[in-house]
């Protein structure tokens, strides 16, 4: 392909992509008409997929939570019904009121012997209150002669589990044990004995709970995991042995393992707590609500057992139960009806916005290139028409403005740099301007083979002026201390503020003596007369200084060094006094 031809290709895509402009600005204004309808669409279609999920996850909840309470606990609530029964037995009542009745203990271990042949684990225990008697007897009846096996003691750690059922004072009181050489799990019940309010003792059996586990807790359900806690929200069943808390009765509160550890927020957690509060109360048979556990939102449902006094808890991964995608074909429905208004909404703007709009972006172009004369005009009494007359008489008030504004940035930019290089209080150079005025008299200095020099003028007991005076009167002292300094210096001469009460002359095309003159008439100009306040009051005033030659290679830096040098001599001589530093040679005048 010659190169003409590839020249005019590119004036090709040009041209058409001119001619296409506002096309594609249309577009974009249908495209973003489109988001703005397809955002708040889609969250309302989220919003009701994710309500939908939400009241599905919650049913399913509910049901789970029940199919799980009558799928594998049937065993543990008749062993807790059967001992509460044994609690509540007349004869053990009596036999607890008084143990040392030889007829009365006959019966009560009678009694236990025939309820230990219907527990499930054949075994049982008791401990009567008044004595601390222990007794207990196996699946074997291995203890059938000596059941009275040791005496509890408040102060033996082992006896703890006991005193802590005691002092929860009445029910049945269920704790979770795990025996790791022999890989079983079991759940101790502990009903109290009681008669009157008084507690008479504590009698109660295990039950394996390791098939329990495996059928409910550990039962393969996908996104579905189960778990059993107490009133503290201790785990006491759950599939994997290190979240559960063994041995709840014995443990502080501070150290329980409990559901909540498991939550990630703690917002959650409040949360879980008020749920399992209201189902413990029976105001809802079944609470679901989402919560964030291991990063991830899950779906957590509670039940009460309040035969066993524990919670059903079953966490849910709504995702992997309920598939979003049967939403897929409303979402694609949904998006085909916007895709057909946003054909409908371009070809109706085509038609009658843009093509006449096209004649105001020109008149914009126009006048972004600066020619504010020749705008966009356009007859008719509609929204565009005016919008082309307004445009018109707008371009015109920027014209005229955009000069006025031009002159007044220049006239302020030069207002901005003047302030940026003068003291606001004295008027005179601040040390950023005395720093431009002698590089520049150094330059010239050097061309023209002259030399200049530095004065720096600190004015004596200034600080007691402030003190005795005021700040007011001090800065009226400053004033009128650069006003009878000036006179000294010629037009070509700089005077600047160095620091609070220090000042810096700049001589230039000088001499050791005409610098010397110079000092020495600064000196004299201070001290022939107190300055007079605004007030009447009269303050005296004397200065030392100290002045330096400005070698040709010297930065300002190296030049004042040499003067404040001096000026520290005049002040170390007793002040008011200048010292001239002539690069070797001193020249001392004391006035």
């Amino acid at each position: 392909m010659s190169e003409g031809a590839g020249d005019a290709d590119e004036m090709g895509l040009l041209k058409a992509w001119t001619n296409s402009g506002l096309k594609a600005r249309v577009l974009v204004l249908v495209l973003a008409t489109l988001v703005a309808i397809a955002v708040p669409a889609s969250g309302i279609f989220l919003w009701m997929v994710n309500g939908t999920v939400v009241k599905l996850g919650t049913l399913f909840a509910e049901k789970q939570i029940l199919f799980d309470r009558y799928r594998g606990l049937e065993a543990l609530m008749r062993e807790v019904s059967l001992a509460e029964t044994v609690a509540r037995a007349p004869v053990i009542v009596d036999w607890a009121q008084d143990e040392t009745d030889p007829e009365k203990a006959k019966r009560g271990l009678a009694e236990l012997e025939h309820y230990r042949l219907s527990f499930t684990d054949r075994s049982y225990f008791a401990v009567v209150d008044k004595s601390g008697h222990y007794y207990f007897n196996d699946k074997d009846n291995a203890y059938e002669h000596n059941r009275l096996r040791y005496t509890v003691s408040p102060s033996a750690p082992q006896d703890a589990w006991y005193f802590k059922t005691r002092a929860l004072g009445k029910g049945c009181h269920l704790n979770v044990n795990r025996d790791e050489v022999l890989s079983v799990t079991k759940v101790w019940i502990n009903c109290i004995i009681q008669k009157d309010g008084k507690v008479l003792g504590l009698i109660g059996t295990g039950v394996d709970l390791t098939q329990f586990i495996k059928e409910v807790v550990e039962f393969p359900q996908t996104g579905v995991q189960s778990m059993f806690v107490d009133l503290q929200g201790a785990v006491q069943a759950h599939r994997d042995p290190r979240v559960v808390d063994f041995h709840s009765l014995t443990k502080d509160a501070t150290a329980k393992k409990t559901i909540f550890r498991l939550l990630d927020e703690e917002g959650d957690r409040k949360a879980l707590a008020g749920m399992m509060q209201r189902v413990a109360k029976g105001e809802a048979l079944v609470l679901s609500r989402f919560m964030q556990m291991d990063g991830h939102e899950v779906l957590v449902g509670v039940g009460f057992l309040d035969r066993l006094g524990w919670f059903n808890v079953t966490v849910m991964d709504v995702d992997a139960i309920i598939d979003r995608k049967l939403f897929a074909p409303l979402a694609g429905l949904m998006v085909a009806i916007l895709i057909a208004v946003a054909g409908l909404m371009t070809f109706l703007f085509k038609r009658k916005v843009l093509d006449r709009l096209a004649w105001v972006e020109q008149g914009v172009t126009r006048v972004r290139s600066g020619d504010f004369t020749a705008v966009a005009k356009e007859d008719g009494n509609d929204e565009i028409a005016r919008l082309s007359r307004a445009f018109n008489e707008m371009a015109q008030a920027v014209g005229d403005n955009t000069g006025r504004l031009e002159a007044m940035v220049r006239e302020r930019t030069q207002k901005l740099e003047e302030l940026a290089q003068h003291d606001p209080l004295t008027s005179v150079l601040n040390r950023r301007g005395f720093e431009e005025v002698f590089a520049r008299e150094q330059n010239r200095a050097q061309r023209n083979g002259t030399a200049c020099g530095l004065i720096i003028v600190d004015l004596d007991r200034f600080k007691l002026v402030n003190d005795d005076y005021g700040h007011r009167a001090g800065d009226e002292v400053l004033v009128a201390c650069v006003r009878r300094m000036l006179p000294a210096l010629r037009s070509y001469d700089a005077c600047a503020r160095w620091g609070g009460d220090e000042f810096i002359l700049l001589i230039s095309d000088c001499s050791a003596q005409s610098l010397a003159t110079v000092a020495n008439k600064v000196a004299a100009l201070l001290r022939e007369a107190p300055i007079m306040l605004s007030d009447g009051r009269a303050v005296p005033m004397t200065a030392s200084l100290g002045a330096a030659m400005a070698l040709p290679e010297d930065s300002l830096t190296d030049a004042a060094a040499r003067a404040d040098a001096g000026l520290y001599r005049v002040k170390h001589g007793g002040r008011d006094g200048v010292a001239i530093d002539e690069t070797g040679a001193m020249l001392r005048q004391v006035g």
